[in-house]
């Protein structure tokens, strides 16, 4: 008898999306297919057979479900995606206890600093134990193309700021906060820093930074890394064009920075010193203190401009011993504390350096 060639055979390959099944892998049909892929290892090959499991009802429906489970995050957050919008019972349930979340306000204020908007938000993360009690929070940040860095109608523009240029970055998680001194205790067993206050950013070289890294990457099998510069202003913007992710301007009650810059300061008050990490409102992607209070190590090595970046949010290197610091620190005006205002050291100097870690999205 002829087989129906529109009808899945027992060994037929399903594919999902650009997502690609190896060669001469023999992938069941139906329900049975899609359970033999979800124990793949191959988080692509997982993430196809949820999208194919929604063709099966109740069935794939539990299969999505039970994939909020999955050690990888990029699978979780594809069963999410695909279960967001439904009814099930108890979803938010599941959703939070292997997809969390935490709530905040977005706020937005005028040119003369005064807050004209405060709207609820909420983003996804992922805790990782570093030891002694001390956790890290890693924010999911979602993909997506911005215009990076300043607009040439900015007045304080600098040359190393151009051109400005579309960049896309894809999804990746990043520390909810500057790695602090506790954090760096808890998995380093020393203490760098000048201030012995466990909730402060700790202050490392470039060279500590990623030692860190490393450490945590050993310690938890994810490829933990400093973020590239384009991450980082990504980040930082989190969908917004104005030189802060508050508008046009800040103020004392929303970032620590010095208070002498007439052109963006609309209040005098001097901290004199880094605050305590989350001290101040976070931006819409969740994250805090990403203007003032210290500076942060990016990845890449310095560029004089932007002829010839990267478009993809990856890190540019060549072979000179600068890097890239982004967000200013608690004892700079305004004005450098913008999303695209770039600094470039050297590696192996040490000052109120603070660093934020990354790890991707499909780990």
């Amino acid at each position: 008898m002829t087989e129906n060639p529109n009808q899945p055979r027992e060994y037929d390959a399903v594919l999902g999306g650009a997502s690609q099944v190896p060669m001469a892998a023999a992938v069941l049909g139906g329900i049975p297919g899609v359970k033999s892929r979800l124990a793949s290892p191959i988080v692509e090959v997982k993430i196809a057979a949820l999208s194919e499991a929604l063709k099966y009802g109740d069935p794939g429906l539990e299969l999505i479900i039970g994939a909020l489970q999955d050690e990888s995050i990029a699978v979780r957050f594809a069963a999410y995606s695909l279960l967001k919008d439904t009814d099930e019972p108890n979803l938010k349930q599941q959703f939070q206890k292997y997809l969390p979340t935490f709530e905040f306000d977005v706020i937005t204020v005028n040119a003369q600093g005064k807050e004209n908007s405060r709207r609820p938000h909420y983003a996804h993360f992922f805790p990782e134990d570093l030891g002694n009690g001390s956790v890290l929070e890693m924010v999911y940040i979602p993909g997506g193309t911005f215009m990076m860095d300043s607009p040439a109608t900015d007045k304080y523009r600098r040359d190393n700021e151009s051109p400005q240029h579309q960049v896309t970055v894809p999804a990746f998680f990043a520390s909810k906060y500057s790695i602090t001194r506790g954090q760096w205790q808890g998995l380093m067993g020393s203490n760098p820093s000048w201030l012995n206050v466990e909730k402060r950013p700790v202050q490392v070289s470039w060279d500590e930074a990623v030692e860190f890294c490393d450490r945590l990457s050993q310690q938890t099998g994810k490829k933990y890394r400093l973020l590239s510069e384009a991450e980082w202003e990504y980040a930082c913007r989190a969908g917004t064009t104005t030189p802060f992710y508050f508008g046009e301007t800040i103020t004392r009650q929303l970032v620590n920075y010095e208070d002498e810059d007439p052109g963006f300061c609309s209040r005098p008050l001097h901290w004199k010193q880094p605050t305590d990490v989350g001290s101040f409102p976070p931006n819409a992607f969740g994250l805090y203190d990403m203007h003032g209070n210290v500076w942060e190590w990016c990845s890449d090595r310095c560029h004089e401009n932007y002829n010839g970046a990267p478009t993809d949010g990856s890190s540019w290197e060549t072979t000179n011993n600068y890097r890239v610091m982004r967000g200013g620190a608690w004892d700079n005006w305004a004005s450098i504390c913008r999303s695209d205002y770039r600094c470039l050291v050297p590696e192996d100097s040490r000052g109120y350096w603070g660093f934020r870690v990354a790890v991707s999205s499909s780990s």
